[in-house]
Parts: structure tokens; C-alpha cells; sequence
């Protein structure tokens, strides 16, 4: 078998969370009397690292305390009704569990959220490692994907990292392992697709893509 062990990206790709994401800038964004955002064009604009995302939809960052709106911004996403998973997502990591391949999780979400969020799910058996952030500011997950590869201690070409942003894609280029993307996250599928990865519309297909890209 090609793929030996999964890294997945988090926010996006197991959890569906764009909505919150979006409901909690809005939220910011009126308290300061900025124009709102809509849905397709928040999936046209966010990226990291967060800050410049900020700065795209309106916010004077050189004005504001980023401690004080990255704890705003958590505070709102953290309390909005409308997180859950995806769909299929106990399933796809299920049904890789039991096809005998390894799962891992990188996160730019802090490390303590990360891992409370992942047993309030119940689906922290699933992983072999869990790697979050030690701060709450969106930068790159870069750095913490050499020290999970290195621990892992598998060839980068046994590896697959599946994610929602371009982010994901370049970390995973940088990591040297391959890269799959979904597009029912924070970004389009037409950004993703100028990635030039592999890009599917949900996690319902990647059970599917596996096998056809392992033959």
C-alpha cells in the first residue's frame, strides 16, 4: 500500500466550522462598524497567516491589540452552535483505522483546544499523534510538520496530507509527502484546484481516491 500513514489538517477538513468562522468575524467586524463578509467570499479570501486575512477584509490591525482579537475572535468560534464535524468524517477515519493505516492530526489550532475539541468528538483514538499550536494566532504549521514527520519516522513518500487550504498544500510540499485537498472548508474548490493538487468536493470521496491512486 502507497499511503502507510495520514496527516490531516483540522479546522475545515475534519471540522466543519466555516460558518463559525465566519458568524465570529462578522460578529467582530459590526462592533467596529466594518461591512460584513458572506460565505463565498470568505472561502475567496482567508488564508494564512490570519493576520493578512484581517487586514484583506477590513480590520486596521495597526490599530487594534492582535492578543485581545485573537482571543475575541476564539471566544465567538468557540461558542457558535453551529460547529460539528463533517459528514463523513468518523467514517473516513474509521475506515482508514481499519484498513491499517496511521492517522495523525497538524493543527495551526492551539494545542489544549485542539485537544479538547478532538475528545468532545470522540475521535481521539483515531490518531496517532495530535499536534496543535502554542499560541492562538493562525501563523504557519510548518515547523510542527518536520518534528511529527520526524517522529513518525516513515519516508515522505509513504505519507498523505489532506487539508482544506493552500496552506496545507504548501506544507506539504515543504514536508516532501503528497497532498489531497477538500473543498467543503475555509477556501473554494477553484483556489484549491490552482494548487495543482488533487482536489475533492467532500471526505465522502477519499475512501474511493485512495484506492484508486494506490493501484
Amino acid at each position: 500500500m502507497r499511503f502507510q500513514h495520514i496527516i490531516w489538517d483540522w479546522n475545515g477538513t475534519l471540522l466543519d466550522d466555516a460558518q463559525a468562522g465566519v458568524n465570529a468575524i462578522n460578529a467582530m467586524l459590526a462592533t467596529r462598524g466594518l461591512p460584513l463578509i458572506d460565505m463565498p467570499s470568505y472561502r475567496e479570501v482567508f488564508g494564512f497567516p490570519v493576520i493578512n486575512f484581517y487586514r484583506t477584509i477590513g480590520f486596521n490591525i495597526e490599530q487594534e491589540n492582535w492578543d485581545a482579537m485573537a482571543r475575541e475572535f476564539h471566544d465567538l468560534f468557540l461558542s457558535d452552535p453551529t460547529i460539528r464535524l463533517h459528514d463523513s468524517a468518523t467514517s473516513a477515519l474509521a475506515c482508514l483505522q481499519q484498513a491499517g493505516i496511521g492517522q495523525s492530526v497538524l493543527s495551526a489550532s492551539e494545542q489544549s483546544i485542539l485537544g479538547t475539541m478532538l475528545d468532545a468528538f470522540g475521535i481521539t483514538r483515531y490518531f496517532d499523534g495530535i499536534c496543535g499550536v502554542d499560541n492562538l494566532y493562525g501563523h504557519s504549521k510548518l515547523e510542527l510538520g518536520h518534528a511529527l514527520l520526524e517522529r513518525l519516522g516513515r519516508s515522505p513518500d509513504t505519507v498523505l496530507m489532506i487539508g482544506d487550504s493552500l496552506h496545507d498544500h504548501e506544507v506539504a510540499e515543504a514536508l516532501g509527502v503528497r497532498c489531497l485537498l477538500i473543498a467543503q472548508g475555509h477556501q473554494s474548490y477553484a483556489r484549491l484546484a490552482r494548487s495543482g493538487a488533487p482536489v475533492l468536493n467532500s471526505l465522502a470521496d477519499v475512501a474511493a481516491w485512495l484506492q484508486s491512486s494506490q493501484r
